[in-house]
């Protein structure tokens, strides 16, 4: 029987990576801070954890898919989290977060017996149901290759291994976070000019993304905003995203002038 992981965030896409867990064969000890999130994978057989630490185990997985670096480190610092997992648990970190608040958790995983690993995940909900998620993930060997089968488990269609170095991969989810929001804005306002003048934005688009920008994201952001459905990236995601990318290039020195006015743009009313 597969061993039981405890998994911490039930968010839009929390749940459907979860859930990928249970159709696996895996056992799961679920944690939401608004408790009916659970309900649904409760019912399908998960055993509903009191606090995080509940959903850790000595020397057990425990995985996080949470909103920003504060809801991670508050987590973590949680009473009994960290001393619940060791000694040689290992913490999956899912959520988008700074590379900087990364290498922080993992300082303190160390400190205290167990291991930090970052997995954030490239893909939206319906993605995780399909089982098409993409995976960068970083951390100290011996863990990866612990929890490799997992990421596979949780529904991913390709994972990249950025090393050992505890930020690489959260920095790649940033900066393809902002390459999504960039070029979402893009298509959106050249649909906009092609309507305007009255010509076809889904021929458009059609035409661009079998050829010039032959790349899946291409093809289902601009055929969904070609034909007038809601744009995938309007929600509270790209604000969130764009600063934390903005603030992890501002600590290297890096300019950001390209993320600055999308910023500006996401922000208008």
């Amino acid at each position: 029987m597969a061993e039981t992981i405890g998994f911490v965030g039930l968010g839009d896409l929390g749940a459907p990576v979860a859930g990928n867990l249970l159709d696996a064969g895996y056992g799961l000890r679920v944690w939401n801070r608004t408790v009916s999130k659970a309900d649904a994978l409760v019912a399908r057989g998960a055993e509903r954890a009191a606090t995080p630490a509940d959903a850790a185990s000595p020397g057990g997985i425990v995985v996080s898919l949470l909103w920003d670096d504060a809801s991670v480190e508050s987590v973590v610092a949680s009473d009994g989290f960290l001393d619940q997992l060791a000694p040689g648990g290992v913490h999956i970190s899912m959520s988008t977060i700074t590379p900087e608040a990364s290498k922080r958790l993992a300082a303190l995983h160390a400190a205290r017996g167990s291991t930090f690993v970052e997995a954030p995940i490239f893909g939206r909900p319906e993605a995780a149901a399909a089982r098409q998620l993409w995976i960068p993930f970083a951390g100290p060997a011996a863990a990866k290759e612990r929890v490799r089968p997992l990421l596979d488990a949780m529904g991913a269609q390709g994972v990249f291994d950025f090393g050992e170095e505890i930020g690489a991969a959260t920095m790649v989810k940033l900066v393809g976070n902002f390459m999504i929001i960039a070029m979402a804005r893009s298509i959106g306002e050249g649909v906009r000019a092609v309507a305007a003048n009255g010509f076809d934005p889904k021929a458009t688009i059609e035409m661009l993304t079998q050829t010039l920008f032959d790349a899946p994201i291409f093809r289902s952001y601009g055929r969904a905003l070609a034909t007038g459905a809601a744009a995938p990236v309007q929600s509270a995601i790209p604000e969130k995203d764009l600063g934390l990318f903005q603030r992890t290039a501002a600590l290297a020195g890096a300019p950001t002038p390209i993320s600055g006015l999308l910023l500006k743009i996401v922000r208008a009313p």
